[in-house]
């Protein structure tokens, strides 16, 4: 290897190391913070290393309680928008729509603004019309509604690479179209409809904008909320609680990833290709 490929390697090398390490530092410092008896924004390994920090952060009601309410949300809205996703994107890609592709990209563009900032008075307004204010349902509603554009986008890409033949060939051994779906097409596209729901469960689960307008009780309100009760009456976070119960916040996205990176593996094919 010529000495000037080989200088730019270790040097292409060496910047790598060092953007990753200022990236994992936070990740270390949220790893052993939880586990540190003294509240410290320094990364320190933890000592005496304890337990008591998670103790305390279950002894909050209101925070427990929430995970359950962010579960809920979450789980709903991801059975809702996949389902939807799933048959609307089918229709999408088979049916002979004329002009669905600007369709497709006009629902695409739309849907940043229905979740986003500036379309929240609107949705209160229209939530508050309906007498949804402070309920599950308001907030599975919204979020499926924001989400479903791009989850159709993605899905129809997935199904776009499934050939017609596969459908056409049942229907000729006698299958109905809806039984062609379920036993052919939608095997062979649930890959695409995983990746769909852990990024809708990805969304839901870490948004705070939407239950904060659309929840008042403390008793519905999600973990992206009820994070803030490990802050004191003078707006410092205490340190060592709020790291545990960040670590408990994000156990079911991790465990989602590895469940599905084990029973997937890297075997996702599709994606955006027009």
């Amino acid at each position: 290897m010529p000495l000037r490929k080989l200088v730019i390697r270790i040097l292409f090398s060496g910047v790598a190391a060092l953007i990753g390490l200022v990236f994992a530092l936070p990740l270390l410092w949220f790893v052993l913070a939880p586990f540190n008896a003294r509240a410290e924004l320094g990364l320190a390994v933890p000592d005496p290393f304890t337990l008591a920090n998670f103790t305390k952060a279950f002894d909050n009601g209101f925070a427990m309680r929430a995970l359950l309410n962010s579960l809920i949300q979450s789980v709903g809205g991801v059975a809702l928008v996949t389902a939807a996703a799933t048959l609307a994107a089918y229709a999408m890609s088979r049916a002979p729509i004329p002009g669905k592709g600007p369709i497709t990209y006009l629902l695409l563009l739309f849907s940043s603004v229905v979740s986003g900032s500036a379309a929240m008075v609107p949705i209160f307004l229209i939530v508050s019309a309906i007498g949804l204010i402070d309920t599950h349902i308001a907030v599975i509603l919204v979020f499926a509604g924001g989400l479903l554009p791009t989850a159709m986008f993605i899905l129809r890409d997935f199904i776009d690479g499934l050939p017609r033949t596969y459908e056409e060939s049942a229907l000729v051994a006698g299958a109905s179209p809806l039984r062609a779906f379920f036993d052919v097409a939608l095997p062979v596209i649930r890959p695409g409809v995983v990746v769909v729901a852990v990024w809708a469960f990805v969304q839901i689960w870490g948004s705070f904008l939407i239950p904060f307008v659309l929840l008042r009780s403390e008793s519905r309100m999600p973990a992206s909320l009820a994070i803030y009760s490990y802050y004191s009456e003078a707006g410092t976070p205490i340190v060592t609680l709020l790291a545990a119960y960040a670590v408990v916040y994000s156990a079911p996205v991790v465990a989602l990833y590895l469940f599905v990176s084990w029973k997937f593996g890297f075997r996702f094919f599709g994606g955006i290709k027009s």
